[in-house]
């Protein structure tokens, strides 16, 4: 029984290869700058992990790739509760406005 290099499907093709790192620095860009970086982390996280689990692509970059998946995640939680914040802020803002508790 030979065994393959962990690049060789057993068709004797090659797997892709993965794209952990990029997935985890766009994770990270998404927490850190811009919440899109993250959509586009975890969007990607999903489907290299689907190849991973069909033997498609290298599993090597597995943990790197949930890693930024869960980064992803956390941008877009953090986003989504950023935005809330500023609709609750400018809602306040027009309720005392409106009230005339805002001013002189």
């Amino acid at each position: 029984m030979s065994t393959l290099p962990p690049t060789q499907v057993a068709h004797g093709g090659a797997m892709q290869p993965h794209r952990g790192v990029l997935i985890l620095v766009l994770g990270i860009l998404g927490i850190v700058l811009c919440v899109i970086c993250g959509i586009v982390a975890w969007v990607m996280a999903n489907a290299d992990l689907r190849q991973m689990a069909a033997g498609q692509m290298d599993p090597a970059g597995e943990g790197m790739t949930k890693a930024g998946k869960v980064c992803g995640i956390i941008s877009v939680v953090l986003g989504c509760l950023g935005l809330l914040w500023v609709l609750f802020v400018i809602v306040l803002g027009v309720g005392l406005a409106a009230s005339g508790a805002g001013g002189p």
